[in-house]
């Protein structure tokens, strides 16, 4: 049996909680830190962000006299989150490393790098694929209507599908860490593939903000790619296999 370099593994629960408390103000730090860069270039990003509706020749009105304020605020506090997101993903490995074997915590860097790589992805191609058809669909859906686009409600409308789509692109790394834990297995994974394939089906048809097909087929085109990128990873770090490839070299 690998020999963890974890502390006591007797470690008292207060203990455990004070471990957590003190990642979690760092975590906030390091938000607070990313908020205050991106709040220099608040309105420079928002006006970013609505480079897809005025391409469509419409510009985007507040209603309420703090509400362009406001949207610029929570703007900052995302952007803020991708900025920290490198120092809030070591805090969260450092909170967990203690439990792993000293040839797990090896993943640490490729962990925060293709975590925030795969986050990054997702958002990017919420932005350039699933959001601007989701938008045009929208805008066309009712011609007979003269649209008048809120600031608040767009933002909200971009962030969820930014957002949701940065998490959808995470499926490899959960897996990864199931697969790690011995929870999931690439054989199971590929024999459940036309179940799964449904669900990703229903969740994109949850998720997508529209009711057309096409906008749900391209909300589950990246999850499928992604559950077969995961089936290899899951392959690749399940017990068994670590334990195959151990005894392999061991000969």
């Amino acid at each position: 049996m690998p020999r963890r370099l974890a502390v006591d593994d007797k470690m008292p629960f207060m203990e455990h909680l004070g471990e957590l408390r003190t990642r979690i103000m760092r975590s906030l730090f390091w938000l607070l830190g990313g908020t205050f860069i991106a709040l220099f270039r608040a309105e420079q990003i928002t006006d970013y962000l609505a480079r897809p509706v005025t391409k469509l020749g419409y510009k985007l009105v507040f209603t309420a006299p703090a509400e362009a304020f406001w949207v610029q605020m929570k703007v900052a506090l995302i952007v803020g989150i991708f900025i920290a997101s490198p120092g809030i993903l070591w805090q969260v490995w450092a909170f967990i490393a203690p439990g792993l074997y000293r040839r797990e915590k090896r993943y640490v860097v490729p962990f925060i790098i293709s975590t925030v790589l795969l986050f990054c992805s997702g958002g990017l191609f919420g932005y350039k694929i699933v959001f601007p058809a989701a938008l045009d669909f929208l805008i066309s859906y009712s011609k007979q209507f003269q649209p008048m686009i809120t600031i608040g409600e767009y933002t909200n409308l971009f962030l969820a599908i930014i957002i949701g789509m940065g998490l959808i692109f995470e499926m490899p790394i959960l897996i990864f860490f199931l697969s790690l834990m011995g929870i999931v297995s690439a054989g199971w994974m590929w024999r459940n593939m036309r179940y799964s394939i449904l669900v990703i089906f229903i969740i994109a048809a949850i998720v997508t903000p529209t009711t057309d097909i096409l906008n749900m087929c391209i909300f589950a085109a990246p999850m499928i790619a992604l559950y077969v990128v995961s089936i290899a990873i899951a392959w690749a770090f399940h017990p068994k296999q670590r334990k195959a490839r151990r005894e392999k070299q061991a000969k």
